[in-house]
């Protein structure tokens, strides 16, 4: 499967030197279709397949993993399935809320770093503080999310 090792490379690359893949497109993400948990032991949710982007997606997560503290990963990664499904290019098509977190207006994630468009981990950094700022933690954030469907 040549292309998925494309993908991850790709995505390793744009982290090192701070560029976007040359095939990384803006996504569209329906975050009012449910999702269902799966019974992963930490409550986190599985990747979906099927997409061109699942091995991306999947990169994406796994640099969460070693950015977020395990204790709040799995309620970090239930909040960021449900808002992107780990596409750091996703676009909300009525909000205009960008990227993992789905930060509205996107510049917001500016404070983090200029490569924000396009850098995973600038999102993951950004969106990890903004749940602990708005919500007190992953968790806070997550249980305001089963209440309301967004945070």
């Amino acid at each position: 499967m040549p292309h998925v090792k494309t993908a991850v490379a790709a995505v390793g690359c744009a982290l090192a030197i701070g560029t976007a893949p040359a095939t990384a497109a803006p996504a569209q993400f329906d975050a009012t279709v449910p999702y269902t948990d799966s019974a992963l032991p930490s409550g986190s949710a599985e990747m979906p397949v099927g997409s061109g982007l699942a091995p991306v997606r999947a990169a994406t997560r796994l640099m969460a993993m070693s950015i977020v503290p395990l204790r709040d990963f799995w309620a970090f990664d239930n909040v960021v399935m449900r808002e992107s499904s780990w596409d750091f290019s996703a676009v909300n098509p009525l909000s205009g809320a960008y990227g993992l977190g789905q930060a509205l207006p996107p510049q917001k994630m500016a404070t983090h770093g200029a490569d924000w468009p396009f850098n995973p981990v600038t999102q993951i950094r950004w969106t990890y503080d903004y749940m602990n700022k708005a919500y007190g933690s992953p968790a806070g954030a997550w249980a305001f999310w089963q209440e309301h469907h967004w945070y």
